[in-house]
C-alpha cells in the first residue's frame, strides 16, 4: 500500500456515508484485579476497579466506521429497555443516525458482560434475545431501506445470529442494492451462506469458512477448494477469508487469488477484529479502491486491532503510521496537495512559519542543495512544489526531464532540509500557493520581485517573498554540457 494514497483516502473519508444493518448489543467490561480465592467456592474473587460500556455487535462496526471518519447510519431492532436506551445514547454521542433503529417492547436488548483481571478475561455473562424478527419489524426495516438506500455508498451487514438479519431482510437489501449498484459487505454467521446470495463480499474467518464449505483448510489447495465451494454456492463476486497469523486471502470471480500477509504485531485480543476488517473494507470500497487495495487496508487495520485489549477502534493515523513503516522516510514526506493542505494548516495553527519554493530540480546538484538549505533557514518548515514530468517538458523541452518526477521527489524528500514535497502539473505553482498560503515564498536570485509568481497573493495576507542566490556555475544545463562534451570526445 502507498502512504500517499492512504492519506488521500482518509482526507476525503468524511464524504462517505455508510449504512450498517445487523444485531446491536452492549459490551460491558468490568476491569479489576484477582488476588484471592472465594471462601464460598473455588473461584477467583475480582475486585472491580473500573467499569466500561462499549458498542458491541454491529455497533462495533459502527464505532470503527466513525473512528475512521465516515458518516454512519444504523438500522436494527432493539428492546424498549434500559440497555436499548443506553445504546441509543451511545450512538447519539457519536453523531450516528438512529432513525432506523426500531424499538420492540417484546425484545431484550443484548448485553455481554466481560470480567477482566490482569489483562485476562475471566468470565463472560450474556443477556440477549435470539428470536427472529416478527414480520412487522422485517417490513419496517425493508421499507426504510427502500426509501433511503440511495443516500449510501456501501451497506454493511453485521450478522451475530441474534435475529435481525432474517432471510427476508437480507434478500430485500441485496435486491435493492443490486438495483442501485451499491456494494453489500457481509460478516456472516452460521453454516448456511445461501441466505447471503447476491452479496458483493463475505468475510468469514478460516473456522467459519471450513464450517460453511465442509472442507478442512490445511494448505493453499484446500483453502482454494473451500473458497470456490462457498463462492459457487452463494453466487459471490468476492470472498475474503481471514486467516489469523497467516493474513487474509481474497478470492474474486475470474481473477487470481490475492494472499495478503499479516502485519506482524503482538496479539492481545482478537475480539472485534472482524468488525474492524469490515469497517475498513467498507471505507476502502466506498472511496473507490479496488477490492485488493481495500483488503490490504483492512489487513493493516486488523493488525492494529488485535494489539489492543477488548473490542477497540482503529484510527486513520494509526493506519497511516503502520503503512509508513513499510516505506522509506523519503516516501513519508511526499504528499498529495489535499493531504498537505490539512497538514500545513495544522502546523500554521501551532504558529509555525511555512516556507515554500518550487522548481524542476532535474539532476540535483550542490547549487540546489545550498539553495534549499538557505530557504529552510528562513522558517520552521520547507515545502517544495515539484514540477511534474509533463510540466518540465513544457518548460524545458521534449528531452527533459532526465529524471522522472517520482525519482526526483524521493531524492529531494531525502534531504533533511525539506519537510514536504508535492508534485504539481501546472506551469506555475500559483494554485499550490493559493491552497497552502505559505508565510514565506522563496525564489532564486535570478528572479526580480515583480517576476515572482504568487507574490501578490502572499503579500496580500501578510506574507513575504525572499530571493535566495544560487551558487555560480552550478546548474543542470552545465552538467548536461559536461557529460556531452566528455563522452563525445571519447
Amino acid at each position: 500500500m502507498d502512504r500517499k494514497a492512504v492519506e488521500s483516502l482518509f482526507s476525503h473519508v468524511a464524504e462517505i456515508r455508510c449504512l450498517v444493518v445487523g444485531d446491536l448489543m452492549l459490551d460491558e467490561y468490568l476491569w479489576g484485579k484477582a488476588e484471592r480465592i472465594s471462601p464460598e467456592a473455588p473461584v477467583q474473587v475480582v475486585d472491580v476497579l473500573r467499569e466500561e460500556l462499549r458498542l458491541g455487535g454491529a455497533g462495533n462496526v459502527v464505532n470503527n466506521l466513525v473512528a475512521l471518519g465516515a458518516q454512519v447510519a444504523v438500522c436494527s431492532v432493539i428492546g424498549d429497555d434500559q440497555n436499548g436506551w443506553s445504546l441509543l445514547k451511545e450512538f447519539g454521542r457519536r453523531n450516528v443516525a438512529t432513525d432506523a433503529i426500531f424499538l420492540d417492547p417484546g425484545r431484550r436488548t443484548s448485553r455481554k458482560t466481560r470480567v477482566v483481571a490482569a489483562n485476562q478475561q475471566i468470565v463472560r455473562i450474556d443477556r440477549e434475545s435470539r428470536e427472529a424478527l416478527p414480520a412487522a419489524f422485517e417490513k419496517q426495516i425493508c421499507d426504510w431501506i427502500a426509501a433511503h438506500i440511495s443516500e449510501f455508498k456501501v451497506i454493511v451487514l453485521s450478522d451475530y445470529s441474534k435475529g435481525v438479519l432474517t432471510p427476508a431482510v437480507i434478500a430485500a437489501i441485496v435486491s435493492l442494492a443490486a438495483e442501485t449498484g451499491i456494494a453489500v459487505l457481509v460478516d456472516p454467521k452460521g453454516n448456511d451462506y445461501v441466505r447471503y446470495s447476491g452479496a458483493t463480499l463475505l468475510t468469514p474467518n478460516r473456522k467459519e469458512a471450513e464450517a460453511a464449505s465442509g472442507i478442512a483448510i490445511r494448505d493453499a489447495a484446500s483453502l482454494t477448494q473451500a473458497a470456490n465451494a462457498i463462492m459457487e454456492t452463494v453466487g459471490l463476486r468476492h470472498l475474503l477469508i481471514t486467516r489469523s497469523e497467516e493474513g487474509m486471502s481474497l478470492f474474486s470471480k475470474g481473477k487470481e487469488v490475492v494472499h495478503i500477509p499479516t502485519v506482524a504485531r503482538e496479539v492481545f485480543d482478537v475480539s472485534g477484529a472482524g468488525d474492524t476488517v469490515l469497517a475498513a473494507l467498507a471505507v476502502g470500497i466506498a472511496s473507490g479502491c479496488g477490492m485488493a487495495e481495500a483488503a490490504k487496508l483492512a489487513n493493516v487495520a486488523a493488525g492494529i486491532a488485535v494489539g489492543k485489549l477488548g473490542t477497540s477502534i482503529v484510527t486513520p493515523q494509526e493506519i497511516i503510521e503502520v503503512v509508513a513503516l513499510s516505506h522509506h522516510d523519503s516516501d513519508s514526506k511526499i504528499k498529495s496537495l489535499d493531504v498537505l493542505a490539512l497538514l500545513i494548516a495544522e502546523e500554521q495553527a501551532k504558529g509555525k512559519q511555512v516556507v515554500f519554493t518550487n522548481g524542476c530540480f532535474d539532476l540535483l546538484h550542490a547549487g540546489h542543495v545550498k539553495y534549499l538549505q538557505k530557504a529552510r533557514g528562513l522558517g520552521d518548515l520547507l515545502v517544495l512544489g515539484l514540477n511534474s514530468d509533463a510540466s518540465v517538458r513544457r518548460l524545458k523541452g521534449a528531452k527533459r526531464p532526465l529524471i522522472s518526477e517520482e525519482e526526483r521527489a524521493h531524492i529531494l524528500a531525502a534531504l533533511y532540509c525539506i519537510d514536504y514535497v508535492t508534485i504539481f502539473d501546472e506551469d506555475t505553482p500559483l494554485e499550490l500557493i493559493k491552497t497552502l498560503k505559505p508565510q514565506i515564498l522563496v525564489k532564486g536570485g535570478d528572479y526580480s520581485l515583480d517576476g515572482v509568481v504568487g507574490r501578490d497573493i502572499v503579500e496580500q495576507y501578510g506574507g513575504r517573498v525572499e530571493l535566495v542566490s544560487f551558487v555560480d556555475g552550478k546548474s543542470t544545463s552545465n552538467i548536461i554540457d559536461k557529460v556531452l562534451e566528455r563522452y563525445s570526445m571519447e
